[in-house]
């Protein structure tokens, strides 16, 4: 980190819009270019906030939606529509928290940046 850089925090939140409930355990990644920072799932909550700061960049959230949903007998096409969703984001140099929602079902998304 530079002398005097801003840093920022991360945060997600996924709802499983077919069932109404938060979307707990889904495996996600998040990356920066090629290189992976963390490979993890939400919690019961469908929360996961980013133990570390980041600095100013552009970053990959990707949630494995397939898995989630076969998990839970969701009936899915074969292949799915959607296996992977991935979000691309960026965060500015003027720091500050970045909260990166998601609603999924088998057939749709969406996402937006939360507070």
């Amino acid at each position: 980190m530079a002398t005097g850089e801003i840093m920022s925090t991360l945060s997600t939140h996924v709802l499983d819009t077919t069932l109404g409930v938060p979307a707990a355990n889904i495996a996600f990644t998040l990356s920066r270019g090629d290189d992976l920072l963390f490979s993890a799932a939400t919690g019961l909550d469908g929360r996961w906030r980013c133990p570390e700061e980041l600095e100013q960049g552009t970053y990959r959230l990707r949630f494995d939606i397939a898995s989630y949903f076969k998990a839970r007998s969701v009936r899915l096409a074969d292949p799915p529509f959607f296996a992977v969703i991935s979000i691309d984001f960026a965060v500015p140099p003027d720091g500050g928290h970045y909260h990166v929602p998601l609603l999924v079902s088998p057939y749709g998304y969406s996402t937006y940046r939360g507070s």
